[in-house]
């Protein structure tokens, strides 16, 4: 296998463990806490995990190990889309479960989800394992993005087990898999099956947390891999001082990401979807915004800048919505084979404004032709708008150019305004992780083994008081119901795990708000440069803005 100098130097990167975890196993015991209700409608989550709802939170602390000493057989899932440290989840437990007793067993099932369902595995030993450690991505075993959630499968999972002999499953995912996790943990309860499931944390989005889940794994590492190409962005921009660059970034449900982003770099220019939500904001009032940033730099200094766009901010927009909805009825059925047998944009534009309200006709005209084709042309199985194609960066830049021709020619504006578009998605997804982001994934594994040790079922692998060093972290665990409501999804009741905005009376949005006025139209940028994985910890170890600021 062909490794860089930086791979060899990871492999031999000893993760930071919790003080606590640090004891050895056979002096971790555990503590417990209150019990626990569901964030919302109680009674109905009750009803659904009559099994696994209510439990203790639970922390671990020094004292005699007191679990049950038999031999543990655990599988473990890489589920959704990747995050940088999935690899450090499965080293840590692989080596709580090999330090107890060295007959575990650990599998690897392959594909995600999946491979459950298709009992398509490996069993990792030392020399498979240590290839991975410290290292990005999810090639160990690979992802999936299959949801476990009916009874056919649940059963075919629980064949699985019994074949093997699995007495754990820990499933390492973000709020769609840690929900089917925890219905997978009610199967089993009810059931009698003797087999636990396990939670992790995972998502690079950044919307999975809450006051237990501090931070979700590689929120940290992604976040400064994009804040290093924008403040590289940022530089080239000051130093060519010609451009201004729309960077869109990864989040679609939620506006963390950019916010972190923005935190890490200072552009000129942010949205934030759910204050345009709050506020109701429509694309003309937006477009004004990011045209007053170009138009006073222009009379400072230059006509150069940087944007950052969240990738959902059009579904925060209530009129896009609103036009969204409409476009999604205009094609239903099929209506969208009369549309798309029509010869010419101009015979298919004639139709959509026949369908529209003048309300959304409205939006839909100010809208650039390359967007308004996107919202008919690119369509998911279902016949509905792929929202997440839609090039928002360069959606904003080309009504910000409109915006500013109609100011020239009133004589308000005279400068110049050259755009360039950027995506960061991909970049962030398998990143080496940060020291952070390795630390706590270890910890998460290796702490997943000891609920798993303890008999818990049904609880996510917990670690807080991350804004401080590794040594003061408090590892524990908490039942997955907890974090659940009730969501209408695709007609029917079904209960999820909430998801985490970004809230708008939060420290870290707030310290934005402070200052955005001002680097709209100073150039205030900050360079964080790459990530740091050797030198002193005040450099290497930091964690984002955003969690600074919210325990300060």
């Amino acid at each position: 296998m062909n490794v860089s100098s930086l791979q060899k130097a990871r492999y031999q990167y000893q993760p930071k463990l919790p003080g606590m975890l640090r004891n050895g196993i056979s002096e971790i015991c555990v503590k417990n806490g209150a019990p626990t209700q569901s964030v919302d409608d109680q009674e109905k989550i009750k009803a659904l995990f009559p099994n696994t709802y209510g439990k203790n939170e639970i922390t671990f602390q020094k004292g005699s190990n007191t679990s049950e000493a038999k031999k543990q057989v655990v599988g473990v899932i890489l589920s959704g889309g990747q995050a940088p440290g999935g690899h450090n989840v499965i080293c840590g437990l692989y080596d709580a479960l090999k330090a107890t007793d060295k007959d575990n067993v650990l599998y690897g099932f392959k594909g995600g989800p999946s491979g459950l369902l298709e009992d398509s595995y490996i069993i990792f030993d030392d020399e498979y394992i240590n290839q991975y450690r410290n290292t990005g991505g999810f090639d160990i075993i690979g992802s999936g993005r299959t949801k476990l959630e009916t009874e056919e499968q649940f059963a075919v999972v629980a064949d699985v087990c019994k074949k093997h002999g699995i007495t754990a499953i820990v499933i390492i995912g973000g709020d769609d898999s840690n929900t089917n996790a925890a219905v997978l943990a009610e199967y089993f309860a009810a059931h009698n099956s003797g087999v636990q499931v396990i939670g992790c944390p995972k998502t690079i989005d950044g919307d999975l947390k809450n006051e237990d889940i501090e931070c979700s794994f590689g929120f940290d590492t992604a976040t400064k891999t994009y804040s290093e190409i924008v403040g590289n962005i940022e530089r080239d921009a000051n130093s060519a001082k010609k451009y201004w660059h729309f960077v869109k970034v990864m989040g679609r449900s939620a506006s963390h990401v950019a916010l972190e982003t923005a935190l890490q770099t200072q552009p000129n220019i942010c949205l934030i979807g759910e204050e345009v939500a709050a506020k109701k904001m429509s694309l003309a009032q937006i477009t004004d915004y990011i045209a007053d940033s170009v138009a006073a730099r222009a009379e400072s200094a230059g006509n150069f800048g940087v944007a950052i766009i969240p990738e959902g901010i059009v579904e925060f927009v209530p009129e896009f919505s609103v036009l969204i909805a409409e476009i999604n009825e205009l094609l239903a059925g099929k209506k969208a084979d009369a549309f798309n047998e029509l010869p010419s944009w101009n015979e298919k534009y004639a139709f959509i404004k026949a369908g529209l309200t003048a309300e959304s006709m409205a939006v839909f005209e100010i809208l650039p032709q390359a967007i308004q084709q996107q919202l008919f042309l690119d369509r998911d199985p279902h016949g509905n708008v792929q929202v997440s194609l839609i090039e928002s960066e360069k959606l904003f830049s080309e009504m910000v150019k409109e915006n500013l021709a109609a100011r020239k020619a009133a004589g308000t504006y005279k400068g110049k305004f050259s755009p360039i578009h950027h995506f960061l998605g991909y970049e962030g997804r398998c990143a080496f992780p940060s020291n952070f982001d390795a630390d706590y994934c270890y910890s998460l594994g290796y702490n997943a083994f000891m609920l798993i040790q303890y008999g818990f079922n049904g609880y996510l692998s917990k670690v807080s008081n991350l804004s401080k060093p590794a040594e003061e972290w408090v590892a524990g665990g908490m039942p997955i119901t907890k974090m659940m409501n009730i969501e209408r999804r695709h007609g029917h009741d079904k209960p999820v795990i909430r998801k985490a905005l970004v809230e708008l009376d939060g420290k870290p949005f707030k310290f934005f708000e402070a200052n955005r006025e001002k680097w709209a139209v100073k150039t205030c940028y900050v360079y964080p440069g790459a990530i740091q994985y050797f030198g002193p910890s005040e450099v290497c170890d930091t964690t984002t803005k955003t969690l600074a600021l919210e325990k300060a």
